[in-house]
């Protein structure tokens, strides 16, 4: 792999990684999904226009690309509404674990946008990763697969609907942003797409009657793990996903994000011992992840060699 290649590959990783943690903050911070997404990307706006500012990087843009960029900061808070949301009414592991359908859903996606070819090893990773996702959701939750079918569990089907809905839309937005990394500047794609997400939900908190004083009240605790969520896990996280997609394909990234699971679980487990459990059956899903992983970046440079 050549060496540019390996960077952002390992770059990769590393954002990877943080996105792992936010499902730790998620569980630490006591507000409900729908103020926390909103928490966190107003923060993160504030911080990234503070850097635009810095740096004096011009915002201006064509109307028709402005209106586009607002409406991928709705998919991702939506994204993140529901992640949040999942984390909320199941627990972390079955949300980071059903994330990982989201190079499935982005290796249909991708082709049905964009007119591309859909290419075979890719729906075929797409299809190993259910696999490995069985294993993983399986050793999260003990019989959690085959009970739902004989009993009611609403509480975690409802978890793991609402986090494939949340895997869907990381796949929708992998592969929109892709098309914008080639062509906008990283730091302001990452601007104008919060900014979408925050006008969006203030307008539902708004009409909603959420906005109380009681709102805009935080504890110290909530304000700390918030500013973590938004500075590193989102600001940073956020403008450095976008700048990779410019060298890697919105499939690699998205199939890389399977990884989440992986560091976010094992980050729970270390945390949270009591409740988040791991059995064999997760290491042997955690193994079917990386290799898919693995193979789908050896398979894609030796073709682009070739």
């Amino acid at each position: 792999m050549p060496k540019d290649n390996l960077k952002h590959y390992l770059h990769l990783h590393l954002i990877v990684f943080v996105w792992g943690f936010t499902a730790i903050l998620g569980a630490l911070i006591s507000l409900d999904a729908l103020p926390l997404v909103w928490w966190r990307m107003l923060i993160a706006v504030g911080l990234i226009f503070c850097y635009i500012f810095y740096k004096k990087i011009p915002l201006k843009l064509p109307k028709k690309e402005l209106f586009l960029l607002l409406f991928a900061g709705l998919i991702i808070a939506l994204h993140w509404f529901t992640f949040f949301k999942a984390i909320k009414i199941s627990n972390i592991s079955i949300t980071l674990a059903c994330l990982s359908t989201g190079a499935f859903f982005a290796s249909i996606l991708e082709p049905i946008l964009f007119k591309t070819k859909l290419v075979w090893y890719e729906l075929l990773f797409g299809l190993v990763v259910l696999i490995g996702l069985y294993f993983v959701i399986d050793a999260s939750a003990p019989g959690f697969i085959q009970n739902s079918l004989h009993s009611n569990l609403s509480g975690t089907m409802n978890g793991v609907i609402t986090a494939l809905t949340s895997a869907f839309l990381s796949a929708l937005f992998s592969v929109i942003n892709g098309q914008f990394a080639k062509r906008i500047n990283p730091t302001v794609i990452s601007f104008y797409e919060l900014l979408g997400g925050v006008l969006f939900f203030s307008v539902i908190l708004f009409f909603s009657g959420q906005f109380s004083f009681d709102f805009f009240v935080l504890s110290s605790e909530d304000l700390f793990w918030l500013f973590i969520l938004a500075s590193i896990c989102t600001a940073y996280a956020f403008i450095a996903s976008v700048h990779v997609m410019k060298f890697l394909s919105p499939y690699t990234v998205m199939l890389t994000i399977n990884l989440e699971p992986v560091y976010g679980i094992a980050l729970a487990v270390l945390l949270f011992e009591e409740k988040e459990k791991m059995g064999l059956g997760f290491y042997i899903g955690a193994l079917i992840i990386l290799i898919t992983v693995i193979m789908n970046g050896l398979i894609r440079n030796f073709k682009k060699n070739k």
